[in-house]
């Protein structure tokens, strides 16, 4: 494999600032990547985006981890068949909203932040709130370009099964370096937002199913602080795309308004500022600030889909120990079991000021992908509650898994590697790609070594 390039010895954590490891960290452009490559030594390589992954999947312990690659966009939105952009994979969703919104399009797909990669957006197949209606992100990629383990670039599309490989496939089949996405018309850079307060679960449930035939997009915040009847009680938000005739005067005027970049930052800290007195503080008040009932609020796209982004270096609220989320999707003809999953959590102490709950709509052809058709809970716990919880998080895995349900892996940070071939049942047709790919295992990651998603001989 040649000579291992040269890179900065670096310390590399996920979002969740757990599991540290060592990898040389190569700043490289798509011009240089087959040279680094093809020199990145026993250990392999791996790609990484913005870091926002929030366990192991963009680093690389002992290896090499090559960032960032260059950023460019070109929309070419009167293509026959409809609106694309032409990007890099080191463009941030980010910088694609301010480039789109002017000319009167959003992208596709949004998940939680802006701030990922479109290399990171297909690696993990993100998705938003309008899974129900909108599919993923792969399910908007026309095309990208892979470059693979033996220095050839390859345009793969959806016709391949190597492109449904990439597409959710973490980074392990080689370096995306550019796609074609579509992109959505929109009439303004505004939603026009619906609120709700639900008492319980089985509530919300309820009407998080009606809203599947009325609404573009669709979350929950749950309340999983609170004890007794509060317990549950939530607040569903559900929005569409504001047009001119929904926005006042001022408005108006800043009809095409891109999202900011943060206006404060969380300075570091050890000390975790998430205990359960300050999430039941925040839940309470959380819930009490939000309407019974409000409909045709409009809100930003930054305050709509990402709120967190508005502060900067967030996950540091957690201290020196990090968080770990745990998120988990389980399908339409499992959902009896939600409740009593979500309770299981509550009261084994993996409560939560930011508990989320989002319907998915039918999966794609992505054979690493996580959505599929049902419920997606995800819940953030600082680490030393998660370990603390270890015993029953591992119970959990294997009952989602029994349900037919699975774990995120762009949020995993401790997920059992048999447990995870039961929950991705289609992991040996992604094997065989990648072995066919990268026959001597060069695309590696701390992910890909604790799930043994590679197979036994590829180092």
């Amino acid at each position: 494999m040649g000579e291992p390039p040269h890179g900065t010895p670096t310390s590399l954590t996920g979002w969740g600032r757990t599991a540290p490891s060592v990898a040389r960290l190569v700043d490289a452009g798509v011009a240089e990547l087959p040279e680094v490559v093809a020199a990145a030594g026993p250990r392999g390589i791996v790609a990484r985006g913005l870091g926002r992954s929030y366990g192991d999947a963009a680093q690389n312990a002992g290896g090499v981890v090559v960032a960032p690659l260059e950023s460019w966009i070109e929309p070419d939105l009167e293509r026959p068949g409809g609106p694309v952009v032409e990007v890099s994979a080191g463009a941030s969703l980010h910088d694609l909203m301010g480039r789109l919104l002017p000319t009167g399009h959003f992208v596709p797909v949004t998940p939680g932040t802006r701030y990922v990669t479109v290399g990171g957006a297909i690696a993990a197949d993100v998705h938003g709130k309008s899974h129900h209606r909108d599919g993923s992100f792969g399910d908007h990629v026309v095309s990208l370009d892979l470059l693979t383990a033996d220095g050839s670039t390859r345009t793969l599309g959806p016709d391949s099964q190597e492109f449904w490989a990439t597409v959710g496939g973490m980074g392990l089949t080689g370096v995306v370096t550019r796609a074609t996405v579509r992109v959505r018309p929109v009439d303004s850079a505004y939603l026009k937002v619906d609120t709700e307060r639900l008492p319980d679960l089985p509530s919300l449930m309820r009407r998080m199913r009606e809203a599947d035939r009325a609404s573009t997009y669709s979350v929950a915040w749950i309340d999983t602080v609170s004890g007794g009847r509060s317990l549950g009680r939530s607040i569903l938000t559900v929005g569409e795309h504001a047009t001119l005739d929904d926005l006042g005067p001022r408005l108006r005027e800043r009809r095409w308004q891109p999202p900011h970049p943060p206006r404060a930052t969380v300075p570091g800290s050890p000390v975790n500022l998430v205990t359960r007195l300050s999430s039941r503080a925040f839940s309470e008040l959380w819930y009490r600030k939000a309407p019974a009932h409000r409909e045709g609020e409009i809100q930003s796209i930054a305050a709509f889909f990402h709120p967190l982004d508005g502060v900067g270096s967030w996950n540091r609220v957690y201290g020196g120990a990090g968080f770990v989320q745990y998120q988990l999707v389980v399908p339409d003809a499992a959902e009896d079991a939600l409740p009593a999953l979500f309770e299981r959590l509550v009261r084994g102490g993996l409560s939560s000021f930011l508990s989320v709950l989002k319907r998915f709509g039918p999966a794609n052809r992505g054979l690493l992908s996580f959505p599929m058709t049902g419920w997606t809970l995800a819940i953030d716990v600082p680490t030393s509650a998660a370990v603390a919880a270890g015993p029953l998080l591992a119970e959990l895995d294997r009952e989602v898994a029994d349900l037919g349900g699975r774990v995120y892996l762009a949020k995993d940070s401790r997920l059992d590697p048999e447990v995870f071939a039961l929950m991705y049942p289609r992991l040996e047709e992604f094997r065989e790609v990648k072995a066919a790919l990268d026959p001597d295992g060069v695309f590696q990651s701390d992910l890909a070594r604790r799930l043994r998603i590679v197979v036994e001989g590829e180092q």
